[in-house]
């Protein structure tokens, strides 16, 4: 098991509440939901240097992403399509 720090959170009261609808462990999801956006914005900075370096990525390298990460550009198109 990982080490943990005890901290203190303020939230909105309307967001505590709905959180305590959602689950029984607060500090589990809220360290999941902050692990997510440490992702994300790791990523985002990972695409933004890899910009700078190399160039804005083509329409080419963006389908094959999006590609990747939704599915086939086929299946895609039904979805936007619905």
């Amino acid at each position: 098991m990982s080490a943990t720090t005890r901290i203190t959170v303020t939230l909105p009261t309307e967001q505590v509440a709905e959180l305590r609808k959602l689950t029984d462990n607060v500090s589990g999801y809220v360290a999941e939901a902050v692990a997510r956006q440490i992702r994300h914005q790791l990523l985002g900075d990972d695409l933004r240097r890899h910009q700078e370096e190399q160039g804005a990525f083509t329409d080419e390298e963006l389908a094959e992403a999006r590609a990747k990460i939704f599915g086939t550009a086929d299946r895609a198109s039904r979805t936007d399509a619905a």
